[in-house]
């Protein structure tokens, strides 16, 4: 794509970046952006029957889709605010990270930190994903740092 808006821009002036997909198992719609300020899509659950998740309990939930990023991309896979406070239900891992070269199904690992059974239905959305740039480090050995007001103060350090 090229610049001056043919294409390489959404409708709110953001970039966008083309990330290819293909379905392994279903026919859930692809993930959307549900308003126009958005920064996540949310990923639905392919699984054929419904699974309920006890407190305390986590499961690995197919997306049903497999995704090529653009090189320096990552795809972030975070929890869902609603189910979280409704719920208590979350990504484990969050956020968790898909990398440019992996090719296999997305899943979403979901814990029940509620205190009641969790039924995840068919389809339902279960975690989003936002897209990011990624930047790579380059190690540069020191024999010493410099100084700071924080120092090396730790957890809790800076106040509560």
């Amino acid at each position: 794509m090229s610049e001056g808006g043919s294409g390489d821009r959404a409708s709110s002036d953001r970039v966008a970046i083309q990330v290819r997909v293909r379905r392994v198992r279903g026919a859930l719609p692809f993930p959307a952006y549900e308003t126009s300020g958005a920064a996540g899509m949310d990923l639905r659950a392919a699984i054929e029957a419904s699974i309920t998740l006890l407190p305390g309990d986590r499961v690995l939930v197919p997306t049903g889709l497999a995704i090529a990023l653009p090189s320096g991309f990552e795809a972030q896979v975070r929890p869902r605010s609603g189910l979280a406070l409704k719920h208590g239900v979350t990504v484990l891992n969050a956020p968790g990270t898909i990398d440019e070269d992996y090719r296999g199904e997305v899943a979403v690992i979901l814990v029940n930190h509620g205190r009641e059974p969790f039924i995840v239905d068919p389809g339902a959305r279960i975690a989003q994903i936002v897209f990011a740039p990624v930047t790579r480090a380059v190690w540069a050995e020191a024999t010493s740092l410099d100084e700071t007001t924080r120092g090396s103060g730790g957890y809790g350090s800076t106040g509560a």
